[in-house]
């Protein structure tokens, strides 16, 4: 759309949740150190949501539409979703009238879905990326016209309609790839010893909060194991209620926190980890060689978070457990025989290894450059 004399401009989209947010902004800190200007590049998404949150303490511009996640039933509710949807599109192309993206990046989820329908109106070429084995109602739908597809797990190609899709993984933080473990335990203050990470996203779990009570009491203030805690924002209060309760204070090796913002301190320092299964933490634990337990939530669209970690699980490279059957007693005692597992703790976390894809967000810039300049 724009005169070939001017610098390149970067439309990225993707939001509602950190799955979608931190593969953007794994691939915009990509394009930056490929020599794109931080000012050429624009963030679309909702002011209300978490992308608003992350690109702002990354000073990245912000162009926000008012766009929420479509209604699965047919009524009054989907009718006014469509009226702001159709007034989303209105506001996107408002955008693109006054900056004149060259490309579009889009990560999934209905965040991308105002601004990739302009891409349809004003012939703007775009990418897209799914992290997910079971791709997103979006992806599905922009698929066919984009220039290629960005895919996490190879599973996913198979509900792709496209002749462009790429098995690249999930871009991850560069963080993953240049701190150390020793480095990332000095900056959360833990002793060198055996860690295990219970975490269920930036909500939280409440199901894994409330079966990891005997995890705490058995090992707590043991010298040589340490806990970390991701509660969720949500869960917080109830949970150090809940653990002063019973345990009258907080052990010595707990580190409780509602959210880590340095997600990637938490999980670089770990050698166990409790988690839900979204495509982008299960990408994130692969980077750090995790042996993991995984709970997948069984709300999920389409159930794609038990189709992501039984793909872990088939490749040998996790455990899972399910929503339904997780409670302290089961959950401890996975727990503890992985601990005391040897061979089993090394031979996952070798898979994990193994599966590892680390150059992800520079091979999706590459296609976003291809595809600007086809």
């Amino acid at each position: 759309m724009s005169d070939k004399n001017k610098e390149k401009t970067y439309f990225i989209t993707g939001g509602g949740t950190g799955g979608h947010i931190y593969p953007a902004v794994s691939v915009i800190n990509a394009l930056l150190e490929s020599g794109v200007k931080k000012e050429d590049i624009f963030y679309l998404g909702n002011r209300k949501n978490l992308e608003y949150e992350i690109a702002s303490k990354n000073g990245y511009n912000f162009l926000s539409y008012g766009v929420k996640g479509m209604p699965r039933k047919f009524g009054l509710k989907l009718i006014l979703w469509t009226i702001g949807l159709f007034f989303a599109i209105l506001k996107a192309s408002v955008y693109v009238l006054k900056y004149q993206p060259d490309v579009i990046f889009a990560t999934g989820g209905y965040v991308c879905a105002p601004i990739l329908f302009c891409a349809l109106i004003f012939n703007i070429p775009y990418v897209l990326h799914d992290c997910d084995i079971q791709p997103g109602v979006v992806t599905r739908f922009f698929a066919k016209n984009a220039s290629s597809v960005s895919v996490a797990f190879e599973e996913a190609k198979k509900h792709i309609n496209s002749k462009n899709v790429f098995v690249n993984g999930n871009p991850i933080r560069q963080e993953f790839k240049t701190i150390s473990k020793k480095q990332a335990r000095q900056e959360l203050s833990l002793k060198d010893a055996f860690t295990i990470l219970i975490m269920g996203g930036s909500l939280g779990a409440r199901t894994i909060n409330n079966s990891s009570f005997k995890i705490l009491k058995e090992y707590a203030n043991r010298e040589n194991i340490e806990i970390i805690w991701q509660t969720g924002k949500k869960n917080f209060d109830e949970v150090t209620k809940k653990v002063l309760d019973e345990l009258g204070e907080l052990p010595d090796n707990l580190v409780l926190q509602p959210y880590f913002d340095k997600m990637y301190l938490a999980l670089l320092s770990s050698d166990i980890v409790i988690s839900r299964a979204g495509s982008l933490s299960l990408s994130e634990i692969c980077a750090c060689s995790l042996p993991s337990i995984l709970i997948p939530y069984p709300y999920a669209a389409c159930d794609h978070q038990k189709k992501n970690a039984l793909s872990l699980v088939n490749n040998k490279m996790a455990l899972m457990l399910e929503d339904k059957d997780c409670n302290n007693e089961t959950l401890f005692d996975m727990v503890d025989n992985l601990m005391n597992d040897k061979k089993l703790l090394s031979d996952l976390s070798y898979n994990a290894y193994k599966a590892a894809r680390l150059n992800s967000a520079q091979k999706i810039v590459e296609e976003i450059k291809q595809a600007m300049n086809k």
